[in-house]
């Protein structure tokens, strides 16, 4: 049973080695070792989940043998493995529903560079989420950043280009200021290990000494890491970078990307600063005000736009500001909700940008609000999940969106200070969301508009000819033409309605994996 305990570590070394191994595969080879390496490090995570839910402890995997502070070590507790399981589960649909696109829309000759992206994506993010060393998840950031870069610029068009370049100097300055913070952090404590920095930092608060620098480098660390998750207002490069690349990379850099920087956020608050020392700074103050200012902004530019894809990105930018608005309450029931609200968010966009492509499809393409009318009804299977992903993100009972913005009221309620913004601010953005949400869905099941010069005659079953009511740029699309997106969509459905039905397990799982951070 304990050899459970190597499997973090395999799950890491088998997602790097097999982007070597897709590179000289072909492209159907190279998705099939993606997406079998996908789903055993799925099964690994879940293995793990359970073993340290047996065991109730979290356990360290000490890389070669080395003791700490030559060595590098592995941590894995009941969060770690949760996210990990989610994340592979998460990949592997995004995979699965944007697989139509990706063959359409990527040369043959680059297919299996884009499985080399997403291994490594899939190894970074692992990394981040397991590992003890704040060195090797600087290092596992850059890995992040480049392989997320290269999923953006693979169409190589000319705006996934300009936006991969707005993507990687945005993510270059972000990174710039975490390895500041992790300096100043290495300087005062002479640690990289999590816990050893913890225990340093704890003495020296305790004993009030080196307060100042101390706050330099959670303020660089805290920025660095909210400029690569776009929090508002260092979000310019995330349209763009959303809008203009292919489905399952627009899902994939939505919905795990910038939620493995929040998760290493977490570590840094919990298990390296100390979660009494963060809430005791100043630095929460500024992550509520922004949090909720990107909890509005967002919206409003959603609002703004005439564009699906680049409605549902501005769209993550209010969600991003969510989370870090709960971490700014300073309180581990924010934190918890701030949890909670990554996997209910992961869960439910990469929904929406899968589902947004079978209503495009519908559409002749056109992903623009003007040509969408009646796509709900062209491609059924796609109105209905994007439904169910708007009235998630709306915050409509029976889907994850309400829970998580429950637990934000509950972890609000109380608090002298931060009580009443908290809850104005959630009551303007979810009316904000129904507005740009429940537009969309109104819009593609209104009729079809078509003046008299778009109808065209057609053959009946008798030979007569009759008048069509649809634009000859539409066509319908039934779940039978594409299986894959419609598993997908239809797993995503049914992860929603379950976190949003079924929330109690997975916040005991949380609030017992924060207790093993300390």
């Amino acid at each position: 049973m304990d050899f459970i305990r190597n499997f973090p570590f395999f799950s890491i070394i088998l997602s790097l080695f097999s982007g070597p191994l897709s590179s000289i595969l072909g492209g159907k080879w190279a998705k099939r070792v993606n997406g079998a390496v996908i789903g055993l490090c799925g099964v690994m995570s879940v293995a793990v989940l359970w073993y340290v839910c047996r065991t109730g402890e979290a356990f360290v995997y000490t890389m070669g043998h080395f003791p700490a502070p030559w060595g590098n070590e592995i941590r894995a507790g009941i969060l770690e493995a949760l996210m990990a399981a989610f994340f592979c589960a998460i990949m592997l649909l995004c995979m699965l529903g944007g697989e139509r696109e990706r063959e359409a829309e990527i040369e043959s000759s680059r297919q299996n560079l884009y499985y080399i992206m997403v291994d490594l994506l899939l190894c970074s993010l692992l990394a981040l989420i397991y590992t003890n060393d704040l060195f090797t998840a600087y290092v596992f950031v850059e890995i992040n950043t480049i392989s997320a870069c290269g999923l953006i610029m693979i169409r190589r068009s000319g705006r996934t280009v300009e936006a991969a370049a707005r993507y990687m100097i945005m993510s270059l300055l972000g990174s710039g200021l975490l390895l500041l913070g992790l300096c100043f952090l290495y300087d005062l404590t002479g640690h990289l290990l999590m816990s050893n920095i913890r225990e340093s930092v704890q003495v020296l608060a305790a004993e009030g000494m080196y307060e100042r620098p101390l706050l330099v480098a959670i303020c660089l660390m805290c920025v660095g890491l909210a400029i690569k998750s776009a929090l508002f207002p260092f979000h310019n490069w995330l349209p763009d970078a959303y809008g203009y690349s292919t489905v399952s990379s627009a899902a994939i850099l939505s919905s795990l990307v910038s939620k493995g920087y929040i998760f290493l956020l977490v570590k840094i608050f919990c298990r390296v600063i100390g979660f009494d020392v963060f809430s005791g700074s100043k630095v929460i103050h500024v992550l509520f005000v922004f949090g909720i200012a990107g909890m509005i902004m967002g919206s409003v530019d959603a609002i703004r736009e005439s564009d699906i894809r680049r409605m549902i990105a501005y769209s993550s930018v209010a969600q991003i500001g969510y989370i870090y608005m709960g971490f700014g309450l300073g309180t581990m029931e924010g934190v918890i909700a701030s949890i909670y609200h990554v996997i209910c968010h992961a869960a439910t966009k990469s929904l929406l940008f899968v589902a947004a492509s079978g209503i495009t499809d519908a559409s002749g393409g056109s992903r623009y609000f003007k040509d969408l009318n009646g796509a709900g009804r062209r491609n059924r299977l796609a109105g209905v999940a994007f439904t169910a992903g708007a009235l998630s993100m709306v915050g409509v009972p029976m889907f994850a969106g309400f829970i998580s913005k429950l637990f934000f009221s509950q972890a609000a309620v109380g608090h002298e200070i931060k009580m009443l913004p908290t809850l104005i601010a959630l009551a303007i953005s979810t009316v904000l969301n129904a507005v740009y949400f429940m537009r969309t869905v109104i819009r593609i099941y209104s009729p079809v508009k078509i003046t008299a010069s778009e109808e065209k005659p057609a053959k009946q079953e008798d030979g007569r000819e009759k008048t069509s009511r649809m634009p000859e740029n539409c066509r319908e699309i039934t779940m039978w033409q594409q299986p894959a997106k419609a598993v997908a969509m239809i797993l995503f459905i049914l992860l929603n309605i379950l976190l949003g039905l079924n929330s109690e397990p997975l916040i005991g799982l949380i609030q017992r994996g924060l207790g093993m951070f300390s």
